[in-house]
């Protein structure tokens, strides 16, 4: 109950009211024991009961109540509200929010915001023209061969690097820590253009667990271009057939 609100004796004990008007609008094996009450605000109470439907375990029934002490006592409202051990649909998040690396599949859209720090205008339009002129600057960019509207900016290259650098083409993967050999040696490596050669490569072992992905130069695994099988590690030699010369097979005749 609010301390700082005096609560009506008459609004406290009208138990029996409320549960009255909640049985108006719900069947009586939804409604259970009286649990609180607590003020709203001064002439004002809500009676709390236990829901007792199979569907809305740990949910509660609240009825709020006005009047009286020297009033005719009213209902306000009545409503179903959840519990502390309730069971409530997850805080609901974004559709773009939810979709997490690997979740697209074919015909999903994931748009960018326009002031995403990961990318920057490759040339400028102005802040001053409409859409209109906007689009056809972008149609005019486009047959000058200027390329794309946005690219990476530093901030996004970096957080790209970062990435990958702490994942699986990384030089902390357990395939890595075990390699003979890393992949700067290898002749597998396709190296990046740019800032990000001086760090990243592309897989080009259709053998290799890592064929077509970004890896570091200190990555590795056991499919480096270079890579011997010790003579311990090489098959055993099948040896040559024997041919029995001796023994008659009965089941040739």
């Amino acid at each position: 109950m609010n301390a700082t609100i005096a609560v009506d004796p008459a609004l406290a004990d009208a138990v029996d009211v409320a549960r009255a008007a909640l049985l108006e609008e719900v069947s009586a094996d939804q409604v259970g024991e009286h649990v609180t009450s607590h003020v709203e605000q001064e002439g004002a109470l809500t009676h709390v009961f236990t829901c007792t439907h199979p569907g809305y375990v740990g949910w509660q029934w609240a009825v709020t109540i006005a009047g009286g002490s020297g009033h005719r006592i009213t209902v306000d409202e009545v409503v179903l509200l959840p519990g502390e051990t309730a069971i409530v649909a997850p805080h609901w998040v974004p559709y773009k929010e939810r979709l997490q690396p690997g979740d697209l599949s074919p015909g999903d859209l994931l748009p960018v915001d326009d002031d995403d720090p990961r990318l920057v205008p490759t040339y400028l339009v102005g802040d001053d023209v409409d859409e209109a002129d906007r689009e056809q600057i972008k149609g005019v960019a486009a047959d000058l061969g200027l390329g794309r509207v946005r690219t990476l900016s530093v901030e996004g290259r970096d957080m790209a690097a970062q990435r990958w650098h702490d994942g699986d083409g990384g030089p902390e993967a357990p395939i890595a820590k075990s390699a003979p050999q890393s992949c700067w040696s290898c002749g597998f490596l396709v190296r990046l253009a740019g800032s990000l050669s001086e760090m990243f490569g592309v897989c080009g072992n259709g053998n290799a667990n890592d064929d077509g992905r970004v890896v570091t130069y200190d990555h590795g695994c056991g499919a480096h271009s270079e890579v011997k099988l010790a003579r311990k590690q090489q098959p055993v030699p099948v040896p040559e057939h024997a041919f029995d010369s001796f023994t008659v097979d009965l089941e040739t005749f």
